[in-house]
């Protein structure tokens, strides 16, 4: 179908609008990889990861040393099948599948505008045509906590996630009371630890889930603690679901044997890229686990629109879908990606459907 020529990277960092602050660290800004692949007669691929050195281990500087370690071996290779982008990945190195995933965006990107066909139809084609959008409230102040949510029910939001794990359970559980207070009944509301807790305040934080208000809780405690994950899920009704968790379908498996989690957020730069995800989702289905489909805060209009093109595609979407380029107080893009009255759907352009700024992104570049 074409010959990769030349696959070239970039590191960026964009402001957010305002800072956001979750347990452990407080994010100003997109640290983010950029990739774009160029084919034998130029037409161009982008893809993008975000470093997520407490989720998935990698800093921006580590992923740009991966994609310059295995451009070499696929610049000149054909690709044949969209389908079987990814394989073949993990024999050029082990892990780094932030950088992985943004390769692999990036030669998706590329197969949809040869094939002239948008990404959703590589994935397999639509189930659902837009998808609620599960929006962020961690700004670390209640009051404003409160007017944004307010505003953003005005906007046509209806699900939305107050970042918890910061503060004392009490104080995290009466902001997510306010947070449902504002929001009203109908709408959906979650709380994300980002590991957060100590198994303790954990476990006080899911006994006080149901008053709150709280339709399902994510990541408590550390990832890698299945027996405290288990212990917080039988503390509540309310459904608790993994993040930095799951990485693998190993650990989707794992916790759902171990009564860990009953369901949670799947992530490019976890799994290795969206087909890596597709598959991800297809398990969850099969395991009756639900799903959350998220992008790393935060992510340009590149990886969102991924997520979009997932979002319309994944067979079960019960959690919603974050796309976080909202956050960004600027773009890599001419028209980025935009949520209307709370939902989000993909561009029908081939690819991705989006159109890089070679100015914006000479704007953001760091060098290197």
């Amino acid at each position: 179908m074409f010959k990769i020529a030349e696959i070239e990277a970039f590191a960026v960092s964009v402001p957010l609008l305002s800072p956001m602050k979750m347990a452990g660290v407080e994010i100003r800004s997109a640290d983010n990889l950029i990739v774009r692949i160029c084919d034998q007669d130029g037409t161009i691929g982008w893809g993008e990861a975000a470093s997520a050195p407490t989720m998935t281990g990698e800093t921006l500087d580590g992923m740009m040393a991966a994609v310059q370690h295995m451009a070499p071996q696929l610049e000149g290779n054909e690709v044949t099948d969209p389908r079987k982008i990814h394989l073949g990945f993990d024999q050029l190195m082990y892990g780094n599948h932030g950088a992985k995933a943004a390769i692999e965006i990036a030669l998706l990107d590329l197969a949809g505008k040869r094939l002239k066909t948008p990404l959703y139809e590589l994935l397999g084609g639509k189930v659902r045509d837009d998808a609620i959008i599960l929006t962020m409230v961690a700004s670390g102040d209640l009051a404003t906590e409160i007017e944004n949510t307010k505003q953003q029910v005005e906007a046509g939001f209806s699900s939305f996630k107050v970042k918890v794990g910061v503060n004392p359970p009490d104080c995290d559980l009466e902001r997510v009371t306010n947070v449902r207070g504002a929001a009203g009944g109908d709408a959906r509301i979650s709380a994300d630890a980002n590991q957060g807790y100590e198994i303790e305040d954990a476990i006080k934080f899911a006994q006080g889930a149901v008053q709150a208000g709280l339709d399902f809780m994510e990541q408590l405690v550390s990832g890698d603690d299945l027996a405290g994950m288990a212990a917080c899920a039988q503390a509540s009704e309310v459904p608790l679901g993994a993040d930095e968790g799951f990485h693998s379908m190993r650990d989707i498996r794992d916790h759902k044997e171990w009564g860990a989690a009953s369901g949670g957020s799947l992530k490019t730069i976890k799994f290795g890229g969206v087909q890596a995800v597709m598959g991800a989702s297809r398990l969850m289905r099969d395991l009756d686990m639900h799903v959350n489909l998220a992008g790393k805060l935060a992510e340009t209009s590149i990886a969102s629109a991924a997520i979009a093109h997932l979002a319309v595609a994944v067979p079960r979407l019960d959690w919603d879908a974050s796309v976080t380029n909202q956050y960004l107080a600027d773009d890599l893009v001419m028209d980025p990606v935009e949520i209307v009255d709370g939902r989000i759907r993909p561009n029908d352009a081939p690819g991705l459907g989006i159109d890089p700024s070679e100015e914006k992104l000479s704007k953001y570049v760091l060098n290197q």
